[in-house]
């Protein structure tokens, strides 16, 4: 343990200042710097710091000195300011220590101490006296243009510092701390509480200026502003709006305003398509039973989605406990004896269950009367054997059909999940009989006679579902409208001539806009951060699980073994000694389609490319901005961490945090916005990750034509691209057949 001889004294800072600082500054200047470093230690009040270094311009305003000549000198000054730093913060983090010290030398040299006591005297300069009304050394001013310019120049113009101001006006019972009045110096506008408003007027006095002084020359110099809807606003909604409107907003006429904030909700907010305004009207409107499984099986959701549970009721017992048995059947690594089944769910595939399952008994469980019109089905009655009515399913599918407006996949999956589920053989609720005992009556949907005949003959319901399943699937099919194009967010990408070449814009948006990181660390942290999930992305074309998850080793460390990647399911980021170069390796395991012809059961390795900057930021992200957003957070060891705050107990990102920190990204500097004139591309909308997929496929086949090299960028196979990735129109395809025969034209 540290001694107290480590805390600093005034005697040390006066060394310091005789031996580094006198050389440097005046005589009056030295004894002003002097005074308020011993004054910070006195008061144990922290230096003004932007980043991790010294704000010189914060410190020339409070001791009325020059800017510039303070920012010439920083490097002398920054060393004594840091040892300030570390004194104040090993007090309050030692209090018990220092006290015992402090009481074990009082005792063993109390008699020492009466001899000394001329010599423990305060050291330094004497405090300044204070003088009710300080004659101005000038007489004559130009009027500053705002309000923190007024007060710093009338107290330089009287000799004083906004310290010296402070102690001699502010009194304890006022409630004002000493930061809070050397921030006043700062500000544009007049602090409009009652207690800054009378002193302010002790300030006019004091200085004999006219009354209202302050106040006036606020007013005279502001610009004009308009009454502004962001006024109304919750702090949350307000700092997701302001980033997108321009620095003028305050200052146009309130139907402009109202137009700008209007197409910022609509196109960079919600995103402007149809699915999008169906999704935000649905998510005001939220409906579940919530199963209690444990981290595994459920997926990590927000606060904010957690917060609202108007219709969001917790299963019963009986229900959680069905719950946990499907899931015991489906992701056990062998069924139980007497049990058959046909195939398993991974973990992600298991939340996702989880998920759905708690859709589908919210819809009965929500009241009829509410936004959500459910059935009104008292939580208690819910078991997993109301799947075998076959009318349960058509009120389900109605229902579905009435809030949407028309059928999608979604009802298709879910009767397959229901056949699945008696299927002969193989399905849950065909082996789990037991489970009848639990049915009740639902009056208008279930009745006594419908659970008899159900109870006499299990296999029977069961088969009636399968066939009623099947019917139903035909049918939908023959209406089934896609609600959700993914292709409808990057249209203007995917129809650029170079899909990559137009996505690999929002990564140059995103230097050219780089924070200064001097000045603002975590925004450049954050700004690097953006850069890299974006052209990691579009190199690897990765999906979201494997990127986030993504560990990190870093240069002169042992990578982790492939036995123990895969058996985290998880990839890392390497540095390669023999290839010189960022090395992705990621094993076949820990890929949705790891079964997949791609892969043959060999990992999937890739040598990042040294262009655009790319090494050098992912050496200043694990050097110095990955550890500054990690903060106080626990290390998650990934690659990509999020912002942790004080309250979090990790920096690892979950798979909605991920979606919305791309999301964030997006529209911040992909989105052109008209109004401030930012944003890489126009048309664009805000999308996830997994959009990278679409536009690396589509890339490809525009360049080649070649479903099998498509499939190569996404590790995925030509089938699947065809089907779900690639956008290769006929005019793309007689581009490329077109520069072919024309070079027989060029030849000749």
């Amino acid at each position: 343990m540290k001694s107290d001889r480590s805390v600093l004294t005034p005697k040390m800072v006066e060394a310091y200042c005789d031996k580094r600082l006198a050389a440097e500054f005046s005589a009056d200047e030295l004894t002003v710097i002097r005074a308020h470093l011993i004054d910070l230690l006195e008061r144990n009040e922290f230096p003004t710091y932007r980043g991790s270094r010294l704000d010189v311009r914060v410190l020339a305003n409070t001791l009325c000195l020059d800017p510039l000549r303070l920012m010439a000198k920083r490097s002398n000054l920054q060393p004594i300011f840091d040892a300030v730093t570390r004194s104040i913060s090993e007090t309050a983090l030692r209090p018990e220590a220092i006290r015992k010290n402090s009481h074990t030398e009082f005792s063993g040299c109390q008699s020492k101490s009466r001899l000394n006591a001329d010599r423990r005297k305060q050291r330094g300069k004497r405090p300044r006296p204070v003088v009710e009304f300080p004659e101005p050394l000038e007489s004559v001013w130009s009027e500053p243009a705002s309000f923190g310019a007024a007060l710093r120049l009338h107290a330089k113009r009287h000799g004083e510092s906004i310290y010296h101001l402070y102690d001699a006006l502010v009194r304890t019972d006022d409630g004002i701390k000493r930061s809070t009045f050397v921030g006043w110096g700062r500000r544009n506008t007049v602090p409009t509480s009652k207690i800054s408003q009378d002193i302010l007027s002790r300030i006019e006095r004091r200085y004999r200026l006219a009354e209202g002084y302050f106040s006036k020359t606020a007013r005279a110099k502001a610009a004009p502003t308009t009454s502004c809807e962001l006024d109304e606003m919750n702090p949350a909604e307000r700092r997701r709006l302001v980033w997108h409107l321009p620095d003028d907003f305050r200052r146009r006429p309130r139907t402009e305003q109202d137009e700008i904030l209007a197409w910022v909700r609509e196109v960079i907010i919600s995103g402007s398509t149809e699915y999008r305004r169906y999704q935000a009207a649905a998510i005001r409107q939220r409906y579940a039973v919530r199963f209690k499984l444990g981290s595994g099986s459920q997926r990590k959701v927000s606060g904010s989605r957690l917060s609202d549970t108007s219709y969001v009721v917790d299963a019963p017992k009986c229900l959680n406990d069905e719950m946990a048995e499907i899931l015991r059947f489906k992701t056990a690594t062998f069924a139980a004896f007497g049990q058959q089944r046909n195939g398993v769910w991974g973990a992600e595939t298991a939340a996702q269950k989880v998920e759905h399952f708690g859709l589908f008994f919210g819809a009965f469980t929500a009241p009829v009367d509410s936004e959500v019109q459910g059935f009104g089905v008292d939580p208690e009655s819910l078991t997993f054997g109301m799947m075998i009515f076959p009318q349960v399913w058509d009120w389900y599918l109605q229902w579905r059909e009435r809030r949407r407006g028309f059928f999608t996949a979604w009802e298709i999956d879910m009767l397959t999940l229901a056949s699945a589920l008696c299927r002969e053989e193989t399905g849950w609720l065909r082996q789990s009989e037991q489970i009848s005992g639990d049915l009740r009556e639902v009056e208008g949907l279930i009745s006594k006679s419908d659970i008899s005949d159900v109870q006499s003959d299990w296999s029977a319901a069961c088969d009636r579902l399968v066939k009623h399943a099947r019917t139903r699937k035909k049918e939908i099919e023959r209406v089934v409208r896609i609600h959700r194009d993914p292709f409808e967010p990057i249209m203007t990408v995917l129809e650029a001539p170079s899909p990559v070449g137009e996505y690999r814009k929002i990564t140059e948006e995103i230097l050219h806009r780089m924070p200064d990181e001097k000045r603002h660390p975590k925004a450049a942290a954050e700004a690097v951060r953006a850069f890299l999930l974006l052209r990691i992305g579009l190199h690897t074309g990765l999906r979201q699980k494997n990127l986030r998850e993504l560990l990190l080793c870093k240069p002169g460390t042992q990578p982790t073994s492939e036995r123990n990647l895969e058996n985290a399911k998880r990839g890392e980021l390497r540095w390669s000694a023999r290839d010189g170069g960022w090395e992705i390796l990621i094993p076949s395991v820990a890929f949705k389609n790891a079964h997949s012809s791609f892969f043959g059961s060999k990992p999937f390795r890739l040598i990042l490319p040294d262009l655009g900057r790319l090494y050098e930021l992912i050496d200043a992200w694990n050097d110095r901005h990955r550890s500054r957003l990690i903060g106080p957070a626990q290390d998650p060891g990934t690659f990509f961490v999020k912002t942790a705050k004080i309250t979090s107990a990790n920096a690892e990102y979950s798979q909605n945090t991920f979606f919305e920190a791309w999301r964030t990204v997006i529209q911040r500097y992909g989105i052109y916005n008209p109004w401030t004139g930012r944003g890489a591309i126009k048309g664009l909308l805000p999308h996830g990750p997994h959009n990278v997929r679409d536009v690396l496929a589509t890339h490809i086949l525009k360049q080649t034509g070649s479903y099998e090299q498509a499939s190569y960028a996404i590790q995925d196979t030509p089938e699947v691209v065809a089907k779900h990735y690639g956008r290769f129109l006929p005019q793309d395809k007689a581009e490329i057949a077109a520069r072919i025969l024309n070079k027989v034209w060029d030849a000749a």
